[in-house]
């Protein structure tokens, strides 16, 4: 018996119909229903295309309207109660509340030039952090020992009859009681998060019982956390949990993803369960191991299809592996991606930005539910039956390692002769931070923000008239100088010390840069979701990597044009580009790295040349980069870290060098943050109310640090006092001669209104701190 499944399937829809719904509702253009209806929709159109591909089940429960660690957060009845729920909202309006302060900016004001008092109505949404080591973010449950359960929504219930209805075989998906728990944080100073299992897991069991009563066999639970280093506590709390599972008698696919099980593996093959998936792609070296481990009487699940790249299989290579694994398990094997689908594009199959030659190397999610059916009908029924599938896969992987777009000897070249040292200041930083200070003349807690503001609807507008030819390059050019002159004077008139352009230019952080790089191509509409609506077009990043030409030097020198303040030329850092890329798989990522670093260090040193006193290179995806084991940090962070210093290091000791990290805990790798030596940098804390910025205290971080006073991510704007609030906390753990004052992050998703009412609030906390 051979099966094909998916763990999970990308919810935007094919043309990001589920993006452009949820921000019509929170704008209160449409109602609840019209949402619903269009989640409905996507539902089941994705449905019909999963079982048209042959796939033995749909999967029901990876769809969420924002976040599916939220709806865990609802199903299982823990909202958190400094919301203050009373049971009047809708379960909707409670969902958006939580993920955003506010369940719709109509409600309260937000963004209707109302001002602070208005905007400032809501509650401090969830913080938000990265799942795993991916780029999408999922909201953070908070737990302490008051927190209860209970079976308090029926969303994964009514889709499931949904399902069923359109006679679809049907495989749930749940997020597993140790992963969801594991997931979360406490405030409350050594509250043990654990400590709640025996209050959660009758809520998984009657969850799995009426899964049951409704006819299914099979649900997938998901246990990520089985690739990391976990606790001796947790572990041991595997077999107490899913021993617990058993009256539920229903069979569970236990699912282990993004990383080996290394000291984990035992335990998982020997948990009562009655199937395991592993990640055959990034564990593909344990598929042994677990094939001499798991019991015969369990199914086993073969993660064979990159779910976390674009590139298409080795079908040779997969089917070699599927085979030997079959040979051992009596001919009964499932075969899946190695991880749900959110993560890649929908489909890359007619995208009409690609030539005909990448296109043939890259599979969206479409196609990698055709490459299941290959490998499924290769095994039934023998490589004939699909001859002209594997040719074709064939000739793609043929076509990719002989295409001379992939190498350029002058890239190689450089890195050969790139000297020892090219990674380190002329100075260290307390030489740097005397002449920087001098050159500045900034007060004392300078404020700044991190180097976006508003892509408005007249921004957006001229991009696309210009990208297809409607707009000249020089109405274009002036198009965004206006906005760039709006965005100074507007920073000028709230009193802000550091100014940026605010990237109207600027499609994506990313694909701005990879745009202009070589070695990157870019899709019409590879979108995958990053949080909420939020999606990112990731480039394409196939081959060597050169800057041909200066990327943001015009509009920055423009900028700085127009002030006397000092302009922070805005950059991408190597890392963030790396990671929220689709990056080659032929050559080691340290290696891609370094030649980004190259072609970053060329702008930095073009913008210096320019009169530039102030760069900022953005490193958010830093953290996401670790590897999930410990055992592998120092390697990556070495080269890591040493790639955002070669991209740092080629400037002169009075231009002060940015940073920003957002959404990640920093704490356990604060040395290396330290080691990447940027004058200044910027974090996410307000939504952790400062937390993440103790771990900087306790360490002595030796350089500049601004923690973000409010969250961008909502529209809720925070007044002065709370802002002062989280100042004076700052205050306590930073020294103040090395306190910046900024927002969590780039301003590019809030509209005008709010933005000009937080950045007064925080230009006002600023002041009377001074004071």
């Amino acid at each position: 018996m051979i099966l094909t499944h998916i763990l999970g399937f990308p919810r935007m829809g094919a043309q990001r119909e589920l993006k452009f719904a949820l921000e019509k509702h929170w704008r209160g253009e449409i109602d609840a229903a019209a949402l619903e209806a269009t989640g409905r929709e996507l539902r089941q159109r994705h449905w019909a295309q999963q079982h048209a591909s042959g796939l033995d089940f749909v999967t029901v429960g990876d769809f969420a309207f924002y976040d599916h660690v939220a709806n865990h957060l609802q199903m299982l009845g823990c909202e958190p109660a400094r919301f203050g729920f009373t049971g009047d909202e809708s379960e909707l309006a409670r969902y958006f509340t939580m993920a955003r302060g506010m369940a719709a900016e109509h409600e309260h004001g937000a963004g209707c030039g109302c001002g602070a008092g208005a905007s400032a109505a809501g509650k401090p949404a969830l913080e938000m952090t990265k799942w795993f080591d991916t780029n999408y973010h999922y909201l953070v449950p908070e737990f302490d020992a008051q927190t209860s359960f209970r079976l308090a929504s029926r969303r994964l219930l009514d889709e499931v009859a949904e399902a069923q209805a359109l006679g679809y075989p049907v495989k749930p998906v749940l997020l597993g009681p140790l992963s969801f728990l594991w997931l979360g944080k406490s405030k409350a100073e050594g509250f043990d998060r654990l400590s709640l299992l025996d209050r959660l897991l009758p809520v998984y069991v009657e969850l799995l019982t009426r899964l049951g009563a409704a006819g299914l066999q099979w649900v997938q639970i998901d246990e990520p956390i089985l690739g990391l280093d976990l606790p001796p506590a947790w572990k041991a709390a595997f077999e107490r949990a899913y021993a617990a599972l058993q009256p539920a008698h229903m069979s569970i696919l236990l699912a282990s993803y993004f990383s080996p099980l290394k000291d984990n593996l035992a335990l998982a093959c020997a948990l009562p369960v009655s199937g395991l998936h592993v990640d055959a792609v990034r564990a593909a070296g344990e598929l042994d191991a677990v094939l001499a481990a798991l019991p015969p009487d369990r199914e086993l699940s073969v993660g064979i299809v990159d779910g976390r790249n674009i590139w298409r299989a080795d079908l040779d290579r997969a089917l070699v592996t599927l085979r030997a694994a079959l040979h051992q398990r009596g001919q009964r094997l499932w075969i899946a991606p190695s991880c749900s689908l959110l993560h890649v594009p929908f489909s890359l199959a007619e995208d009409a930005a690609l030539d005909a030659e990448l296109r043939g190397w890259l599979a969206g999610a479409r196609e990698k539910l055709d490459e299941l059916h290959v490998l499924k009908c290769a095994l039934r029924e023998g490589d004939a039956a699909v001859a002209q599938e594997l040719a074709a896969a064939r000739a793609a992987s043929a076509s990719r390692a002989a295409s001379p777009r992939v190498r350029n000897p002058a890239v190689a070249k450089r890195i050969a002769a790139l000297p020892a040292g090219s990674d380190r200041r002329a100075s260290p930083f307390t030489a740097r931070q005397a002449v920087q200070h001098a050159r500045l003349r900034l007060p004392e807690l300078p404020t700044t923000t991190i180097g976006s503001f508003p892509q408005t609807a007249e921004i957006r507008a001229a991009r696309a008239a210009h990208k297809r030819g409607a707009l000249s390059d020089a109405d274009y050019r002036d198009a965004m100088r206006r906005e760039i002159a709006h965005a100074v004077q507007v920073q000028e008139a709230i009193g802000l010390d550091v100014l940026v352009h605010g990237e109207a230019e600027r499609n994506d952080m990313v694909e701005y840069f990879g745009e202009q790089l070589e070695g990157f191509a870019f899709t019409a509409n590879g979108w995958v979701q990053s949080y909420g609506s939020r999606c990112v077009k990731p480039p394409v990043l196939f081959g060597d990597v050169s800057r041909p030409r200066p990327m943001t030097v015009e509009w920055t020198a423009y900028a700085q044009s127009l002030t006397q303040r000092p302009m922070k030329g805005m950059l991408t850092g190597p890392i963030t580009i790396l990671q929220w890329s689709f990056v080659r798989d032929d050559q080691p990522r340290a290696d891609t790295a370094l030649q980004i670093a190259l072609a970053i260090r060329d702008e930095v040193a073009d913008l210096e040349a320019a009169g530039i006193a102030v760069i900022q290179i953005d490193e958010p995806a830093i953290r996401e980069g670790l590897p999930l084991r410990r055992a592998q940090w120092r390697d990556y962070l070495a080269w890591a870290a040493r790639a955002f210093r070669v991209s740092a290091s080629g400037v002169r000791d009075e231009t002060q060098i940015h940073t920003h990290m957002c959404y990640s805990e920093f704490n356990d790798i604060l040395p290396d943050i330290a080691a990447m030596d940027a004058d200044v940098i910027t974090i996410e804390t307000s939504r952790s109310d400062m937390e993440l910025l103790r771990g900087f205290g306790e360490f002595r971080y030796p350089n500049e640090i601004g923690p973000g006073v409010y969250d961008i991510h909502s529209p809720r704007v925070p007044d002065a006092q709370e802002m002062a609030a989280l100042l004076k906390k700052a205050a306590e753990v930073v020294p103040r001669r090395n306190l910046w004052v900024n927002p969590d992050c780039g301003l590019k998703t809030r509209q005008w209104p709010e933005t000009e009412a937080a950045l007064r609030n925080m230009v006002s906390a600023a002041r009377a701190l001074r004071a």
